[in-house]
């Protein structure tokens, strides 16, 4: 079986999905992706410690935004649940002194689901949803190392935000970009493509306006996820998505 890549992608709120490249790339990226037996997400939009590992049957999605158009309320996404995933993570991560929650009930946030109606649009992959028990970096990206040997059994590991969150950043126009986020976009492409783990890590420090581009830092965390699952392909890694939407970096990476 080959050794699945893992991302770290742009998900936008739900009117990215309007946008008018976004959804042909993502599926794009997906055509060239090895077919995987299963999908483990890390969203910027699930945050509970202990970690805990979400709904392995088919639940209904989890709407976690406020203020949109209802039809982004009537998108459906049935994809099978992975109960197998979830044994193999609570293997990898529990300890006595980490303990593993599971939540039957939630399913996946737009942060997992956006991006997947537009990759998978069968809905057809086994999707497993865990969430982020601490936006430290270090922290996260320990998290990843302990889920790479599932990159070997299949599992396609996506960690899911925004490379520039803040939302006063905002622009009505993909054109019109705020200098800060095109300078934290190119630090942090530049940092990528050094595997500058350490400045990634103290990013809030060493790039540009680093709290100024993410004032919470939920949207970068999951890279470090992405980073421990890839540690060792940090040289093997391209940019396969990049630009703004509406002020904001979609840039998107595959490590492998």
């Amino acid at each position: 079986m080959a050794r699945m890549p893992a991302l770290y992608l742009s998900h936008g709120a739900p009117p990215l999905a309007d946008h008018a490249t976004w959804p042909d790339e993502l599926a794009a990226w997906s055509r060239e992706l090895p077919r995987p037996q299963a999908i483990l997400m890390i969203s910027a939009h699930w945050e509970e410690a202990p970690l805990a590992v979400g709904a392995t049957t088919t639940v209904p999605l989890t709407y976690d935004f406020w203020g949109f158009p209802e039809h982004y309320y009537q998108v459906t996404y049935a994809a099978p649940g992975a109960p197998e995933l979830a044994g193999k993570v609570r293997k990898l991560l529990r300890s006595p002194a980490t303990p593993v929650l599971d939540v039957p009930n939630r399913g996946l946030d737009h942060g997992a689901y956006v991006p997947l109606v537009e990759m998978y649009p069968d809905a057809d992959v086994p999707v497993l949803q865990i969430s982020m028990p601490s936006l430290d970096p270090v922290r996260l990206m320990e998290i990843g190392r302990k889920l790479a040997p599932l990159r070997d059994e299949g599992v396609l590991i996506i960690g899911s935000g925004f490379f520039t969150h803040n939302l006063r950043a905002i622009t009505g126009d993909d054109d019109l970009v705020s200098p800060v986020m095109k300078e934290f976009d190119d630090w942090g492409r530049r940092s990528l493509e050094a595997a500058d783990v350490d400045a990634l890590l103290d990013f809030e420090r060493k790039a540009p306006g680093g709290r100024l581009a993410h004032p919470r830092t939920e949207h970068f965390a999951p890279l470090f996820v992405t980073l421990g699952a890839a540690e060792d392909e940090l040289g093997d890694q391209r940019a396969v998505i990049e630009g703004f939407w509406l002020g904001m970096a979609r840039r998107s990476v595959q490590f492998g």
